[in-house]
């Protein structure tokens, strides 16, 4: 087995972190990350893994709509001819998704690139989706979590303050890891935006866990959150976390607790999805400032990956994968 030494600060960094009003945060890294999402809304922020993975994520449904319409990466064609495309969100996924092969990836990069503010065959788009999400809030700065609190207190009172807004520093948009959406109108509710469950909302939400997001306050979990449901909030934790958790009906605060059965020399978390096979598992922190963490070695006919996440809690969540290669 390899060793890795981490230091115990990094408890506090990482997409799995949790974040409620038990755990403030605490890390110190998340403002160097940021990114835009789309430049459409050159406001709403997240670190940029989960920038990359919703935007690719949101241009997946609106292809999906739009099957009529063939679509390279430098504009929309039909009947021969090529019409500029804007150039809101026009970036590709630069980061390893152990979802997609490299080769389905850079398929997805041509077809995705559609855009809502495009046109395609001399149509304006808006005329061929019917439905379209805004991007409602993203990353907040304390101050900002602060104001929207404080705002909320005065406008809404204490009992809906509570179930809605977090207090500051317990609030996940601060992670940069979380975003608010709203299906596009005319008036959106900055606090409360309507994500129903059904149109284009719940294609996405069908879609959200293949790209790293999960529904983090669902219906049912609000002694565990403490929150109330909220369809909007969306969570990155990466994949393939966001599957497990989905498919098992966790909160995130239940997922970081199931963890902790699988160790590094115990058994592992299993999850395969037919292209890459994952091994999960739980490093408790050492009481030094540096634990020390073992990683499997690597196989003849797999290639190792693995990323290192802290919990916020009291250790780390160590996540394996192993890419099969073609014989």
């Amino acid at each position: 087995m390899m060793g890795i030494l981490v230091e115990n600060k990094e408890i506090y960094e990482g997409k799995l972190i949790l974040v409620n009003g038990d755990f403030p945060l605490r890390g110190e890294s998340i403002s160097t990350s940021l990114t835009p999402v789309n430049e459409k809304y050159p406001q709403v922020l997240l670190q940029a893994e989960a920038a990359q993975m919703l935007g690719q994520a949101l241009r997946s449904i609106k292809a999906a709509e739009c099957k009529d319409v063939s679509v390279s990466a430098s504009g929309c064609s039909s009947k021969g001819e090529r019409t500029k495309i804007q150039k809101e969100g026009g970036y590709f996924l630069a980061y390893y998704s152990p979802v997609f092969s490299e080769s389905e990836q850079t398929e997805m990069q041509k077809k995705n690139t559609v855009l809502v503010s495009g046109c395609c065959d001399g149509r304006e788009q808006t005329n061929i989706y019917k439905e379209s999400i805004a991007l409602v809030s993203g990353y907040r700065s304390e101050k900002e979590q602060t104001d929207i609190y404080e705002s909320s207190l005065k406008e809404n009172g204490a009992e809906f303050t509570a179930e809605f807004v977090a207090l500051p520093n317990h609030s996940e948009h601060q992670t940069g890891l979380a975003i608010d959406l709203g299906l596009e109108k005319e008036n959106i509710d900055f606090i409360c935006p309507d994500f129903p469950y059904e149109g284009i909302c719940e294609k996405f939400r069908a879609a959200a866990p293949q790209y790293g997001f999960i529904e983090r306050y669902r219906k049912g979990k609000e002694n565990i959150t403490k929150i109330a449901p909220e369809p909007w909030h969306f969570r990155y934790v990466g994949f393939p976390h966001s599957a497990i958790i989905s498919e098992n009906n966790f909160a995130l605060e239940e997922y970081i607790k199931y963890l902790k059965q699988f160790s590094a020399n115990g058994e592992h978390l299993k999850y395969d999805n037919g292209k890459t096979h994952f091994e999960i598992f739980y490093v408790q922190a050492e009481k030094a400032d540096i634990t020390k963490i073992m990683l499997p070695y690597n196989t003849d006919d797999a290639v190792s990956a693995y990323e290192i996440s802290g919990n916020n809690v009291d250790g780390f969540v160590v996540t394996c994968s192993l890419l099969r290669q073609p014989h």
